[in-house]
């Protein structure tokens, strides 16, 4: 070889000065929609899955952005992921490690779906959405509505949720279950006018809520899935 390859001072400078300006930053993260959308544009798909969580990164040293963080218990960077139902990763965003897990979320989801509305994707017959307890926000909530998704959000356990829940934990721990599970419609479980959004379970039409408790537990497990067979278990103790 007559030339050498970049150095690592070199390369360093090419990260520093050129990856991180605006718009290159802004093209990173348009990349993998813009690989995923051409493999769409050839096979289009009928429904799409959106898994969105945060992560932890864990580095060695005091890099930027690195900060404690006390759920994972760890120096780390924090970064938020949306994947699809085929393990690819729709966008993502690298967060300080002490930040919120949904931080943010607004730029990360928000192309996410626009990518796949009606108008840009009539193929779709089908869109759902699922995440954690962090990310049950009123307007994250607001906007899987208005967008008309599916989705399923854990709740965390609090006094209103615990009492629609109350009659499922009368049976003394140790006991063994007797009966099957219990079906509610889901007018009984969607969200209502005026009531506390944190207090249900996630609001469709085409939703069914199957509570049941597991052998020698008093905690009951609601599973939230639609008449497409979509599954999605969210357990709360009770306190």
């Amino acid at each position: 070889m007559k030339t050498s390859a970049a150095s690592a001072s070199a390369m360093g400078r090419l990260e520093t000065q050129m990856l991180t300006l605006p718009g290159n930053l802004a093209a990173l993260a348009e990349l993998p929609g813009r690989w995923i959308d051409a493999v769409h544009d050839k096979q289009p798909p009928k429904f799409i899955t959106l898994d969105m969580d945060s992560s932890e990164s864990p580095v060695h040293g005091d890099q930027e952005g690195t900060m404690w963080n006390g759920h994972f218990r760890s120096k780390c960077l924090h970064p938020l992921f949306v994947f699809n139902q085929y393990g690819d990763m729709e966008r993502c965003a690298l967060r300080p490690g002490n930040v919120h897990s949904a931080d943010g979320w607004e730029d990360v989801l928000k192309p996410v779906l626009a990518r796949y509305s009606r108008s840009a994707r009539p193929s779709l017959q089908r869109r759902r959405f699922r995440a954690d307890a962090a990310f049950a926000i009123p307007a994250l909530l607001d906007l899987l509505e208005d967008e008309d998704w599916d989705y399923a959000i854990r709740i965390k356990g609090n006094p209103k949720l615990h009492s629609q829940v109350e009659w499922l934990s009368k049976r003394r721990p140790g006991r063994p279950q007797t009966t099957s599970s219990v079906i509610t419609p889901a007018s009984t479980t969607g969200r209502r006018a005026g009531q506390s959004r944190a207090a249900w379970l996630p609001r469709s039409s085409s939703i069914l809520a199957s509570c049941s408790r597991a052998w020698g537990s008093s905690s009951p497990t609601a599973a939230c899935q639609t008449r497409g067979c979509w599954p999605s278990t969210m357990t709360e103790e009770q306190p």
